[in-house]
């Protein structure tokens, strides 16, 4: 017999989506459910770069990753990583992958990751503002930088890419990079800047917040292992480790760990695997950057936050089981000499490894389907922190509707 549903909807995955979307839904005036197996925010969502990313408009991969795939096999420490022992599980997602990269599915995907790019500034303005945060959020830009003479022609030439796609970008002299930066190299040769960027100054915090103003708002938390579900005529019926949970509706938000219950309750295999991202903070360095700093060359991020410098940085596809391999995230340390007049401090310097989750064509699930009992909203890939707000007013309109509108690029039945 089933049971009464004890919430409206239930929200699986207390990341920055789950819980941007339960405080959504519950403003909304649903009875909430979050479940997650740990506490909010404790996934990738706690250790991201904490740059609000709307200026990467462009897919995840190019034609060029063909000439890097050696190289991918045989450097454990290069920018992006593939475990030779994983190639076999990850070979048909690198297929899908290469097949995205033609021009008119490339297309589709630059489409769809900028209109959620467009929305996203204005909605995270939104969202810290109701609760009263904004100052966790630094709107100040982000600049990308380079060394080398003969990076200039690819830098002006993804200064025409982004214009093209209405990005707005600035390039900087290594004149103006020293004047708004005076702690980088004075070997900089410039970069561009992204004025309509910004970053968090502690993503976890975002997510505590946000998840306390949930609560507020009539949210429950229950920690619970998620292992399956069914539909039934009631609504949903999840089983967990703390027991059955049901309700009308259920949110499946859970990350790189969202495609086993998305199969269970549609029937349906979503493509989607992890890009597992490090980062390595530095408590010592709080003065260092005014903005978010990535290098061209070097291809990694340095955030100014609150408990200092994070860096963060590089992709590694090795499976949600592989133990970490924590040297990558000292790799940055590294990577960051040369890029200031002094070398940065690793004075209880801390090591971090998340999952991104990541689909073949670089846009999330983002849909309402089997009759509106099941709602998707994951696969954001490095864009999680920056699309979370968005996505979560997104899903507020999916939750209202009678029978499922079909987000445009962001469906499932694209797979």
């Amino acid at each position: 017999m089933v049971q009464t549903p004890e919430a409206d909807i239930a929200v699986v995955g207390a990341g920055i989506v789950g819980v941007a979307c339960a405080l959504q839904l519950a403003r909304q005036g649903r009875r909430v459910l979050l479940v997650d197996r740990q506490a909010p925010g404790q996934g990738a969502s706690w250790g991201n770069a904490g740059h609000l990313a709307t200026e990467q408009v462009f897919p995840i991969a190019d034609l060029s990753i063909l000439k890097r795939l050696p190289r991918m096999l045989l450097d454990p420490m290069g920018p992006l990583r593939l475990d030779w022992k994983y190639l076999p599980k990850a070979l048909p997602w690198f297929t899908r992958l290469l097949l995205n990269l033609r021009p008119a599915p490339f297309q589709r995907s630059v489409a769809g990751i900028r209109t959620l790019n467009e929305g996203s500034l204005g909605a995270w303005q939104r969202l810290l503002g109701s609760i009263g945060r904004s100052e966790l959020f630094q709107e100040d830009g982000s600049l990308l930088v380079f060394e080398k003479p003969e990076s200039r022609q690819a830098l002006q030439a993804l200064r025409t890419r982004m214009q093209q796609q209405a990005v707005p970008v600035d390039f900087w002299s290594a004149e103006t990079v020293r004047e708004a930066a005076p702690q980088l190299s004075p070997s900089l040769l410039g970069g561009l800047f992204f004025p309509r960027t910004g970053h968090f100054i502690d993503p976890y915090r975002v997510v505590c917040e946000l998840f306390e103003a949930a609560k507020a708002s009539g949210v429950r938390f229950v920690q619970a292992q998620v292992d399956g579900g069914q539909l039934h005529s009631a609504g949903v019926s999840l089983a967990s480790d703390q027991g059955t949970l049901n309700a009308r509706q259920v949110l499946v938000s859970c990350g790189a760990h969202s495609a086993k219950l998305t199969a269970a309750l549609t029937g349906k295999r979503v493509p989607l695997d992890t890009e597992r991202g490090y980062h390595l903070m530095l408590p010592g360095e709080h003065q260092r950057l005014p903005f978010a700093v990535t290098s061209l060359e070097r291809k990694f991020i340095m955030t100014p936050m609150a408990e200092g410098l994070r860096l963060a940085g590089t992709v590694e596809f090795a499976g949600l089981e592989a133990p970490p391999s924590m040297q990558r995230a000292w790799q940055l340390h590294r990577l960051s000499k040369g890029l200031f007049r002094h070398d940065l401090s690793i004075d209880g310097a801390t090591p971090w490894m998340g999952f991104r989750p990541s689909l073949p064509d670089s846009l999330p699930v983002i849909d309402r389907v089997c009759d509106g009992r099941v709602l998707l909203a994951f696969g954001h890939q490095h864009l999680g922190l920056t699309q979370a707000a968005v996505t979560a007013e997104w899903v507020g309109r999916l939750a209202e509707r009678a029978a499922g509108p079909k987000v445009g690029a962001y469906r499932l039945d694209r797979f």
